[in-house]
């Protein structure tokens, strides 16, 4: 038996009990499983994203955090698969769900992994660039002047008013 099927089995094997629909969207195979699943958690639809993608999304992203070193958390290569899934699984229920996305519930999801997991990275902050790229983009503006000044003197000398 199947997660969805323990959860959406609220007959508990009384099949005769009819089951009401919510509006649900139809992208996934496992949208009606979703609209099934908030149809019988009998609370506020935020209420049930938030249970499912607790469930859902934010289990299999800490499971597989959990497979990694703390140290690799750090290397984009090694989380941009999880990450991506994490992103994609709150995207499907919201759809799903006709919540839309990004929503507050997913901003603030997000902000919890990052001061979880990623908040000891270190950040490439902005800073100047090495002297020789300084020095030359300064020098050349200055190079140029003389050289421009030089050309509209000789051009008007000449008496040629034409270019």
């Amino acid at each position: 038996m199947t997660l969805f099927s323990t959860l959406l089995d609220a007959t508990y094997g009384n099949t005769a009990m009819p089951m009401v629909h919510m509006p649900c969207g139809n992208k996934t195979h496992n949208c009606q499983d979703f609209c099934d699943i908030c149809l019988m958690y009998n609370g506020a639809i935020m209420d049930c994203l938030s249970t499912l993608v607790e469930h859902l999304c934010l289990r299999n992203f800490k499971e597989a955090m959990a497979s990694l070193n703390s140290s690799d958390w750090c290397i984009w290569g090694n989380v941009r698969s999880m990450y991506s899934n994490l992103s994609l699984c709150t995207e499907e229920i919201s759809d799903c769900l006709l919540i839309p996305w990004p929503n507050p519930l997913v901003e603030q999801t997000f902000v919890d992994i990052h001061s979880t997991f990623f908040k000891d990275c270190p950040t490439e902050e902005l800073s100047d660039p090495p002297p020789a790229i300084i020095f030359a983009l300064v020098i050349t503006p200055i190079c140029l002047i003389p050289v421009m000044v030089s050309l509209v003197v000789l051009k008007t000398k000449n008496g040629d008013g034409s270019s």
